[in-house]
């Protein structure tokens, strides 16, 4: 090492390396037999020392893994934080800030890499330093100047590497440093706006599950009303089912709902005619003949008739239990329930009346029906459903009107009769446009009668009949 502006660095600089390793090694004790060691004065060791305080602050560091457990050294800085020369100026802007680590987006395997070679680069240097201070004892034992030259320059050679190591070391974690300040400045101004926004849309979240929860309250508070007024009108309607019908009135209905249940099954019936080509006016005379009718569709009337006849034909007013039957509103569920019931041999037994088997045959190109219906079973088909409403109907309206009144009676009109508003009521002047004057009620005389009227008490059910003039 060349001789410096202090002139005795080098000198120093030894003394600083001999001072050093013996405190990190074991004290030497050397026997000089020709020459003395060079011993400094108090003031020069003082001055090294506090030299040697700036440049490293090195622990104690042995070459085999079992003197240097777990390397705790290794996570340490080499060099302290004031710089090696107080000339040096870059240093010195850096090493009273405190450097704070930020993570950078490195892959993991590159971190991992990157610890390995800084670890190896200071094991390395420090280990160098200690086996050159090793030759500079051996130098020692035997004396020779010559190897104690060159092993101290070897000592203070490494020296000089580990504090280039951490000036290298110490800039760039100052570039690093300024680096993340200059970017952490906006970060944290946006972490800082993220997080009232977050607290924000906190409060938001937790008044809209408030509102959530209170509309779940509402909403099982009206499923558990709705049920019970569900309850409430099954209820009711089975209490105004069980009482049947016990008012006049509620015969009316039943008497008008009847008459729909007769035209309901009479349009299919009459459609089915045309499509199996049967003469609908020859069927229609004879079932009434020498009737007059106004108009040609209104043959469809003797078709009601007939089946209107066939309904009530045999029947004897009698007072009983229609609660059963009214409780469904498909009577052919009734049937299916209980398919012995007075209802249900009723059924049979008027369906086998009302369709001829030559017009079953027709229909249907077999007699599956009334075989099925003969054996007591009820046929699952479009016109027996519709047969067995109408048949609902008539068998309601019997069984209630002595139910009302016990001296209830049925009455019916003969064709020829002249019209009576009291106990009739025309099918033609359910249109307001065919409505009768009062001369025409006396020219024009009972044609067909389709539905027979009830007397119940004082109230009088009146009979629904097809009117025309009258022709012998």
């Amino acid at each position: 090492m060349s001789e410096t502006e202090d002139g005795g660095t080098e000198l120093q600089l030894r003394e600083l390396a001999t001072l050093y390793c013996s405190s990190l090694f074991l004290p030497l004790h050397f026997h000089f037999s020709d020459t003395k060691p060079v011993k400094p004065n108090s003031n020069n060791i003082s001055e090294m020392v506090c030299k040697f305080a700036k440049v490293c602050r090195l622990k104690s560091i042995g070459v085999f893994s079992s003197e240097i457990p777990n390397l705790p050294h290794f996570h340490r800085p080499i060099c302290n934080e004031t710089p090696l020369s107080e000339n040096s100026n870059e240093e010195g802007k850096c090493y009273h800030q405190k450097v704070h680590p930020h993570p950078i987006e490195v892959p993991a395997k590159e971190k991992a890499c990157a610890g390995l070679e800084v670890t190896r680069k200071i094991f390395d240097a420090v280990s160098a330093l200690k086996l050159a201070y090793l030759q500079l004892q051996q130098a020692h034992i035997p004396y020779d100047p010559l190897k104690i030259v060159a092993a101290d320059d070897l000592v203070v050679a490494e020296l000089e590497k580990i504090c280039k190591f951490k000036r290298e070391y110490t800039q760039k974690h100052c570039k690093k440093a300024r680096f993340n300040a200059s970017r952490s400045a906006p970060l944290m101004a946006e972490i800082v706006a993220k997080e009232a926004q977050l607290g924000k849309l906190k409060s938001q979240n937790s008044a809209k599950d408030s509102e959530i929860v209170r509309l779940r309250r509402e909403l099982l508070d009206l499923e558990i009303g709705n049920k019970n007024l569900t309850e409430k009108i099954k209820q009711i309607s089975l209490e105004k089912r069980r009482a049947g019908v016990l008012s006049v009135t509620e015969f009316q209905d039943v008497f008008k709902a009847a008459s729909k249940s007769i035209h309901d099954f009479a349009k299919p019936m009459i459609s089915l005619m045309k499509a199996s080509g049967w003469d609908l006016d020859r069927a229609a005379s004879s079932v009434e003949n020498g009737v007059v009718y106004s108009k040609r569709c209104d043959k469809k009337f003797a078709f009601e008739a007939y089946i209107a006849r066939r309904m009530f034909h045999g029947v004897a007013l009698i007072s009983y239990d229609v609660s059963d039957i009214m409780k469904f509103d498909d009577p052919f569920d009734a049937l299916m329930e209980n398919p012995l019931s007075d209802f249900a041999k009723f059924s049979l037994a008027k369906y086998l009346l009302v369709v001829h088997p030559k017009m079953e045959e027709s229909f249907f190109g077999n007699l599956d029906h009334r075989t099925f219906i003969m054996s007591g079973k009820h046929p699952r088909t479009e016109f027996y459903q519709l047969f067995a409403k109408m048949a609902k109907w008539v068998w309601v309206l019997l069984g209630s009107a002595r139910s009302i009144d016990s001296s209830a009676t049925l009455f019916s009109v003969n064709r020829g009769n002249v019209f009576s508003n009291l106990y009739m009521e025309s099918v033609e002047e359910e249109k307001e446009s065919a409505k009768l004057s009062d001369e025409e009620r006396t020219t024009h005389k009972v044609q067909i009668m389709i539905m027979p009227g009830f007397k119940i008490g004082k109230m009088v059910v009146k009979s629904r009949v097809y009117v025309s003039k009258y022709s012998s």
